[in-house]
């Protein structure tokens, strides 16, 4: 296939008009439905074009992470401050240092000036310590009056504008993210790319500067604020910049951590702040700053920060670009998880350094950066070495991406849920193995551990993008995380290590796992892979089988956990369909490896007749709820109540009603999930398609709302409250609601709302799709939520990476590597492109004028036929 030029790429169009034109459209809309009343007049003044620009009260939130996969995280703000910093292998949301850029113009009454817009108003009274004046930040210092910020993943824009200072100035944050080059896109980096543009007729004398405290120093905490271990910190010369740094204490490797601000350009260093008591070195630091007083080579012991200073002259009309290169390296932590405590080996150090050995620090997660780079000084060299090349590569799969004729709510909601990949929700160990949490919390940890397998079953970014990372999950599930019995547990151990089996399974998470298996082979055409995998592919499905259906009536229909949390009695929709699907790509992989084939294809055969027959109504399928004449005992005495109390007043409630948390007659939108994740997966259709149609729309009907002011939620409201729209998880349109649903029932997750919205797309309800990711993403539109945080059980919740599966609803667009096909199934008419990603490559493909096309930006698509289909919506 043709190779478009990658300079080319980088500048191709994007039909923004067409974009803009369509923003437009959807805003008048939302005004006309909101001319009569005041709640949505409320609610459009805070709407933004979707994939458009941020401003005003849509700043208040923003914090676009950067950094590499499982190498942490520091987020660029909307106003162009630096936020989030974490770095030490977990999530520090409130961790905003004292760290900022700052320009000051020579003969300028009002020339100094941090470069960043208005602090977040939030910020001022409400954030950690605010009650005692938000000392140590850095808010009081003159900033700019205007600030505006777009992104374009993985890079994030803010615009600086103020009458005093005659620039235009613009922020550029990112980090390196490129299609299957998952080690360059797991650097511990990220860079700032400041550019001032003169917009007089003089030429104007600055000087640019970068502050940082040392926040790489260990912090203890007591009432009077953070308190610091004796001795350990200290600032460090580099060239063109400054390290903080802290060394390994006695007995503490983990505290052991270095990061490093430089620059591109020739700068003069500051590495001693004034020391003093309460606020002497930023009264100090900013007379310095204000009076152009450029200090250099001035380290002494003990100093609370380091800057550098870069002075130039910007002719009349002229840009100039100063690049600021952060880069980090922390060896050790001390998470586990799957390990008994009292089997840790205790530390054996050396006394000098308090350094300890890699037989203690093995122990515990080390990042995959500790096995490429042996310290600070090789990351450093590197990232110096190859900005310009990880920025090109960079920029192109961005503009390649945003180059799609896909609506902007979509491009956004893809876009913004790939920074995800960025956050300390995934951790990338020291042998190069995916692992992740489902979220984070606010400080310390991740939200439940273990590559939980039923969360990541939604998340369909990383097999497209890095799809030998999305193996080395797979790997782990049944390599590792599974034993003889072919019991999986849902949760990995970390380090990735075989650990006990006294767990219950996941009835949607490991039968989703043999459905990923099936799509992950496709997608790298390595049936070698798969051949290895499948003994324990097999022995899972037995499990499966045997333990929720062993009558082989191809439902499941003993108690199953799932993701909800709780176990589902009888048979139900949801989990059925992961079976069924389950069912078929057993049938398909053992069909290519000369297996016998019989028993799936009789299991599938029954479950088709009994799901389409018993569990739907005429609009959607349901839970056909049953605890007895099981072979599990009833749930009161049952140790199949993992997760469940049962009280007195719920052993009285089961009598009437059965057990807690169910679903019964209820309209779930993960109803149908399974023809989902086979669809995704390139399956074959298993079930009937006018009966999967028939769910998806209902669920739009009963589940789809635009005002949540009178719904009533005793749940998790955060997710959608008040004037905000969403879907809900499951309603009862035909009434029969438990009194007790099953938990989350009441919520709004935008992962379900996605996987929804991009299966009605594949059924060919394209704008049913459209207003679900609308409504979500009106949500996240700065003011009240980050628009890259879509949070669950914690914030860059993995199950919102189902956003990805909107490309493949709208266009269809799949590759199939052993098959060497392209498959294009458009819902957006014949004439489009669309962003692809390969295992050997990505580019733009579609329909010019109904003939299919593919043309390749990066690496090669070997292609060798079309599966092409059409509509004209």
């Amino acid at each position: 296939m043709d190779h478009l030029n990658l300079e080319e790429k980088v500048k191709m169009t994007n039909l923004n008009n067409m974009k803009k034109f369509r923003s437009i459209l959807i805003l008048s809309a939302l005004v006309l439905l909101g001319s009569c009343s005041s709640t949505n007049d409320a609610k459009k003044d805070n709407i933004h074009p979707f994939n458009g620009a941020y401003s005003g009260e849509q700043l208040e939130r923003i914090a676009f992470p950067m950094g590499g996969m499982g190498a942490g995280m520091i987020c660029l703000e909307g106003n162009g401050c630096i936020s989030h910093v974490s770095v030490r292998h977990q999530p520090e949301v409130f961790n905003e240092p004292f760290m900022f850029g700052a320009i000051a113009v020579k003969g300028l009454t009002k020339g100094a000036k941090v470069l960043e817009g208005p602090v977040q108003k939030h910020k001022i009274f409400g954030g950690p310590r605010s009650g005692n004046g938000n000392a140590s930040k850095t808010y009081g210092f003159p900033r700019f009056e205007q600030a505006e910020f777009h992104a374009r993943f993985p890079f994030g824009t803010v615009n600086l504008k103020d009458s005093d200072i005659p620039m235009d100035i613009k922020i550029e944050g990112w980090s390196p993210f490129i299609p299957a080059d998952e080690d360059n896109s797991s650097l511990p980096v990220s860079g700032l790319e400041y550019t001032f543009t003169n917009l007089t007729d003089t030429t104007l004398e600055m000087v640019f500067s970068y502050h940082s405290e040392n926040f790489m120093r260990i912090r203890g905490e007591n009432v009077w604020g953070p308190t610091y271990p004796e001795g350990g910190n200290s600032i460090q010369k580099t060239r063109n910049g400054f390290l903080l740094s802290h060394e390994c204490f006695p007995d503490k490797p983990e505290y052991k951590g270095d990061f490093s601000i430089s620059t591109l350009e020739d700068a003069v260093m500051d590495y001693r702040w004034f020391r003093g008591g309460w606020y002497d070195a930023p009264t100090q630091l900013w007379n310095d700053i204000e009076n152009m007083q450029v200090q250099s080579d001035t380290a002494t012991e003990g100093s609370p920060g380091a800057s550098l200073y870069v002075p130039l002259e910007v002719s009349p009309g002229e840009s100039k670009t100063i690049h600021v290169l952060f880069a980090w390296h922390v060896p050790h932590s001390l998470i586990t998880f799957g390990t008994n405590p009292s089997e840790l080996k205790p530390p054996v150090c050396d006394p000098s350094t308090g350094c300890c050995s890699s037989e203690y620090t093995s122990q515990f997660y080390e990042p995959w950066y500790y096995e490429k780079f042996n310290d600070i000084g090789e990351v450093t060299q590197y990232w110096s070495d190859h900005y310009n090349e990880l920025r090109l590569k960079s920029s192109t799969f961005s503009a390649t991406l945003f180059a799609s004729d896909l609506p902007d709510e979509v491009l956004e909601a893809v876009s913004a849920n790939l920074s995800i990949l960025k956050s300390p929700t995934v951790l990338r160990e020291r042998n190069g193995k995916l692992w992740a949490y489902e979220g984070c919390f606010d400080k310390e940890s991740g939200c439940c551990h273990g590559s939980c397998t039923h969360v990541w079953n939604y998340a369909q970014a990383i097999p497209h993008l890095f799809p030998r990372l999305e193996r080395s999950l797979r790997e782990t599930e049944f390599n590792v995380s599974q034993d003889e019995k072919g019991h999986q547990n849902f949760r990995s151990a970390l380090p990735i290590q075989q650990t006990d089996h006294g767990w219950h399974a996941a009835a949607d998470g490991q039968l989703g796992g043999i459905m990923k298996v099936y799509r992950d082979w496709r997608i790298s055409g390595d049936t070698q892979w798969m051949r290895s995998l499948w003994p324990y592919v097999k022995a899972s499905f037995d499990f499966c089988s045997s333990s929720w259906d062993p009558l082989e009536k191809g439902i499941l229909e003993e108690p199953h956990h799932n993701t909800y949390d709780i176990e589902f009695w009888g048979p139900d929709g949801m989990c059925t369909s992961i079976y069924l699907g389950a069912s078929k790509a057993m049938e398909e992989m053992a069909s290519a490896l000369g297996k016998e084939t019989s028993v799936y294809t009789q299991l599938l055969s029954n479950g088709k007749a009994y799901m389409e027959g018993k569990l739907f109504n005429g609009e959607y399928f349901y839970q056909e709820t049953k605890w007895e004449g099981l072979q599990t005992p009833p749930p009161d005495v049952s140790a199949a109540s993992w997760n469940i109390n049962y009280s007195e007043e719920a052993i009285e409630l089961l009598r009437k009603e059965g057990p807690k948390y169910q679903y019964g007659t209820g309209c779930l939108s993960d109803g149908i999930i399974g023809a989902w994740f086979g669809a995704a997966s390139g399956l074959p259709e298993f079930l009937d398609p006018a009966k999967v149609r028939s769910h998806l729309t209902s669920v739009y009907t009963y589940n789809f709302r635009t005002d949540f002011s009178d719904h009533v939620n005793p749940q998790r409201s955060g997710y959608a409250i008040g004037d905000e729209g969403g879907l809900l998880l499951c309603s009862w349109p035909k009434g029969d609601q438990p009194s007790l649903p099953f938990v989350y029932s009441n919520e709004v997750w935008t992962g379900i709302e996605y996987q929804v919205a991009s299966h009605l797309m594949m059924m060919g309800e394209v704008e049913k799709g459209l207003d679900i990711v609308r409504e979500a993403r009106l949500r996240y539109n700065g003011s009240i939520r980050n628009p890259f945080n879509e949070y669950e059980c914690g914030h860059w919740y993995a199950r919102a990476l189902a956003s990805y599966s909107l490309l493949q609803g709208l266009t269809g667009l799949r590759y199939d590597a052993l098959d060497k096909t392209l498959n294009i199934n458009s819902r957006i008419g014949d004439d489009f492109q669309s962003f692809i990603s390969t295992e050997t490559g990505y580019g733009l493909a579609g329909l010019k004028n109904g003939e299919p096309f593919i043309e390749v930006v990066s690496g090669s698509i070997d292609v060798e036929q079309f599966e092409n289909h059409t509509s004209t919506n």
